[in-house]
């Protein structure tokens, strides 16, 4: 027996919990996404709970959403929200989406700074409170002002600025909040660097209180040139009763990749310094509570001693006593103590950061100190006030840096870089030039060898997105240590109110196609706990194999190399998953049914890259996602399959996140594109229906009826509704239905239209991204029986007995592979049918692999074998792991009676 069969057939490691392996001393769980929980985290039916268990040290406000069981919530009826002791707490209230009967399906709420919710709080129908604080919102012809209560924003509708001004009461403490920016012509080092910042094109105030103001500011980047280009849009978002400006940054890459080098992107700031250069004080957050603090003019450590007093309050950040009580000595001598005007924090990669110092330009920096994660979070001011300000996922979206400058003027200068100047340029031209394959027949042959689908100009960056989040919070005074860290939390981990998993299966939403965990017998134990070990696996496979980056953080890895021990980083199709093959779909509903804040953690932070990063937002290729590749937008399929609302809807309902509602806008009538682009015109040689655009039964036509469906349910607007319903007629009326294969599509007027029969045929990637999940819900909303009929053959065949095909169909069907991810599809038509032999076949089907190979095994692989000691399960690629989680959520709320 050889080694790797040797670990497949070890059934030790399945029986140790995962985070207690052999690697558990060398390797460390991402930061907010443990490998196994310390404590089970309670959640109460009824009521909601903080989604990582504990109530925050300190809340700055927060936004979540509410599921409601059709005909429960009307339309203007009031919500209130009550803490376990009845008390009530301020709350606002929108609707994100309705019922087909017009009651509403989701509502997304916001509840102030410092609400005391306590362990858990209920939502009930009575008039909500008021703050005592409300945020307020003014406009006049050149500025919005929003008031949270605590701290005032000037907001200008032209310019360069973001925000002009930032007070505390009648006091302006900070000013002039803009975006920054480097390009260079070529990533040579020696190549010419021109500058650019924000310029203003609107703005909008989309909420105006009483708990939550939120203003939308849209833009570009203005280079020195007059050239204008990286399209932004920015939400202020303010909380009654806070300090604070929460901002979200999102940002479309619209240059030339072969002449427009990112050399830096930054929010940058100003603070009014009031203070004495020793009562001034800086803050940078490192790992966990590691904190750097010091004085602009430090005065302790010096030759003499200016008294305890004064040490003791310069350490902590209060205003020293007055120089008569210092000794003389020092008092007299401060003009010799250096003042450290300029201070950097830089972060290239994952594992280091470095601080260094200096008293001003032109001369030489110093180093303070090094540290392996820092949370990206400081303070700028002095002991009467200045700002603090934090970015979300700060290490883990490197290259990133935080510059202070003049710290010891009257006008400090803070700059928070999410793409570090002091990195390489950024690159994102294609990774090869070809390699010979000019035309189809190249192309489909080399993706025989390195499973990509290359195509020339195809592997174009022009048109993605990323999304960063700031804090910025005015401060009367200079931050406690413990008021740092407090905050840092809230800066790393956002605090966030989620609902009981049976509080969200009762409400019916998402199709109610899954159950709550039972382990009730051995085999409903063993598929529970092979659920739970992915989730923690794919935490862990996250930092052991550092996917994080700019381009890169919050995606996962497509298949293993079990011969270089490493994910296949570096070939073709195999590397970055892109969606491919829901595995979106697996996490979000892992969470559903658990509540397990380190399934959300995962599908919440692949939900945030695939909707910006894998998606075009601009261009020739707009609405379309781009197929598993090298580098996210390397793969010439772009298709609806991986921008498809299918994926991303669970985001916006659940947390009520804008940026996901925006992306969601865009895909919905993303159909458009396949007028622009045949994903399958590599294989078509003729078009059956000339002029008229061709739309798969599968992928195409589960991605158009979930872009449509949401939609429809997000707006109300019956004009989806229709569109729905005609399609669903059309492909349910066709002798074939689902196994026409294909239909032409008239983009002008979104409807299908039957090809001539040519009998039955299928594809085994038809179901798996989301058609199975959408088909369940439309059959839930809309009455089709045609599309029903039509659904419940497709499932009963696609996996059944030749002889079964052959007397329906009138012929063996082939390619119908992925057994195990359509034995769900089984298990709905058993369901639905009442079906007990037919139950039993499905799980015959989801049993259909070898139970020797397929565990939950690991093994620790350590140097010289690899670089890092890393966690290695060998016989797992991310489509089994996405699919097979599916198919045993699906299969345990079908027909668990009939395992």
């Amino acid at each position: 027996m050889d080694r790797r069969e040797f670990i497949i057939r070890s059934g030790v490691a399945a029986s140790v919990p995962f985070s207690l392996t052999a690697c558990s001393a060398s390797t460390k769980p991402a930061s907010g996404m443990p490998l196994q929980s310390s404590q089970k985290i309670e959640r109460i039916k009824g009521a909601l709970n903080w989604l990582d268990g504990d109530e925050p040290g300190e809340l700055k406000g927060t936004t979540f959403g509410y599921p409601w069981k059709q005909g429960t919530l009307r339309k203007g009826e009031p919500l209130s929200l009550v803490n376990e002791k009845g008390e009530q707490i301020p709350l606002q209230t929108w609707v994100t989406a309705f019922w087909p009967d017009g009651s509403i399906k989701w509502t997304a709420h916001a509840i102030p700074t410092s609400a005391e919710v306590g362990r858990a709080a209920k939502i009930i129908k009575s008039a909500p409170k008021i703050p005592k604080t409300p945020v307020k919102v003014s406009e006049n012809a050149n500025a919005v002002t929003l008031s949270t209560g605590i701290a005032q924003f000037e907001i200008p509708k032209q310019g360069t600025h973001i925000v002009s001004k930032l007070m505390r009461g009648n006091k302006l403490v900070g000013q002039n909040a803009h975006l920054v920016g480097l390009v260079k012509s070529s990533p040579d080092f020696d190549a010419v660097t021109t500058q650019f910042s924000s310029k203003i094109q609107s703005v909008t105030v989309e909420q105006t209180g009483p708990v939550r103001a939120v203003i939308k500011v849209e833009g570009v980047h203005a280079r020195e040139n007059s050239k204008q280009w990286l399209p932004f849009t920015i939400r202020l978002y303010g909380y009654a009763g806070s300090d604070a400006l929460h901002i979200t940054h999102s940002f479309v890459f619209d240059g030339d990749v072969n002449n427009d080098f990112i050399q830096g992107l930054g929010l940058r700031f100003s603070v009014l310094q009031n203070d004495a250069l020793y009562d001034r004080h800086l803050r940078l957050v490192g790992e966990e509570e590691g904190l750097w603090a010091e004085a602009v003019k430090g005065i302790t450590g010096l030759r003499r001693d200016p008294g305890q007093a004064v040490k003791d309050a310069q350490i902590a950040g209060r205003k020293t006593p007055p120089l008569s009580e210092w000794d003389e000595r020092v008092s007299s001598r401060l003009q010799y103590i250096p003042v450290w005007n300029d201070v950097t924090l830089t972060q290239i990669g994952a594992n280091g950061f470095e601080i260094k110092k200096r008293t001003k330009a032109g001369h030489g920096w110093i180093g303070v100190d090094q540290g392996k994660r820092s949370s990206g979070v400081g303070y700028l001011g002095g002991c009467s006030g200045g700002i603090a300000f934090g970015m979300r996922d700060f290490w883990q979206l490197h290259p990133v840096q935080i510059d202070i400058r003049d710290a010891g003027e009257a006008i400090s200068h803070a700059t928070i870089w999410f793409y570090s100047p002091e990195a390489p340029a950024m690159d994102v031209r294609f990774y090869h030039d070809g390699m010979g394959q000019e035309t189809y027949e190249e192309q489909l042959d080399a993706l025989n060898i390195i499973y990509e689908d290359y195509e020339p100009g195809f592997g174009d960056a022009y048109g993605i997105a990323r999304t960063t989040e700031f804090t910025l919070s005015v401060k009367q005074s200079t931050p406690s240590r413990d008021e740092m860290i407090n905050m840092t939390e809230q800066v790393r981990h956002p605090a966030r109110l989620v609902a009981a998993p049976s509080d969200y299966l009762e409400a019916k939403v998402f199709g109610g196609v899954w159950s709550l965990p039972d382990r009730s017998t051995p085999a409903r134990k063993q598929i529970e706990d092979r659920l739970a070990w992915q989730v923690r696996y794919y935490a862990g496979q996250v930092d052991q194999r550092h996917w994080y980056g700019f381009w890169n953080y919050g995606d996962i890895m497509h298949t293993y190399d079990v011969d270089r021990h490493v994910w296949r980083y570096d070939i073709g199709g195999y590397a970055w998953d892109n969606s491919e093959l829901s595995p979106d779909l697996w996490l979000w509903y892992s969470f559903l049914r658990s509540g397990d804040p380190t399934s959300f953690h995962l599908a919440e932070r692949m939900t945030r890259h695939n909707r910006d990063v894998d998606i075009y937002h601009a261009g020739r290729f707009k609405g379309l996602g781009t197929r598993h590749n090298v580098q996210h937008w390397g793969c010439s399929a772009k298709q609806m399959r991986i921008s498809t609302a299918a994926y991303r809807r669970f985001h916006y309902y659940i947390t009520g996140d804008d940026r996901t509602g925006d992306v969601l806008n865009e895909v919905a009538n993303a159909d458009a594109a396949l007028a622009v682009v045949n994903p399958t015109r590599k294989v078509d040689k003729t078009n059956p229906i000339p002029g008229l655009a061709k739309m798969g039964v599968g992928t195409d036509w589960g991605s158009t009826a979930a872009n449509w469906l949401t939609a429809w349910e997000r707006s109300g607007d019956e004009q989806y509704k229709k569109k729905l319903v005609n399609a669903m007629r059309v492909i349910g009326s066709h002798p074939q239905g689902f196994f026409a294969g294909a239909f032409g599509y008239n983009t002008q007027t979104q409807q299908l239209v039957p090809y001539e029969d040519t009998g039955p045929s299928l594809s085994h990637l038809s179901s798996v991204f989301g058609l199975i999940e959408i088909s369940t819900e439309l059959l839930q909303l809309l009455d089709v029986p045609e599309y029903k009929q039509a659904w419940l053959k497709y499932g009963r065949l696609y996996s059944a007995p030749a002889s079964e095909q052959v007397a329906v169909l009138g012929k063996r069907m082939k390619g119908n592979n992925l057994t195990v991810a359509h034995s769900r599809l089984t298990a709905f038509v058993a369901a639905q049918e009442n079906d007990a032999s037919l139950a039993k076949r499905a799980w015959r089907e989801f049993m259909n692999s070898n139970p020797l190979r397929k565990n939950t095994g690991t093994d620790c692989v350590t140097g010289p074998q690899t670089l890092n000691a890393v966690e290695e399960a060998a016989w797992l690629s991310t489509n089994d792991a996405s699919q097979w989680g599916l198919a045993a959520i699906q299969n345990l709320a079908l027909i668990k009676h009939a395992l």
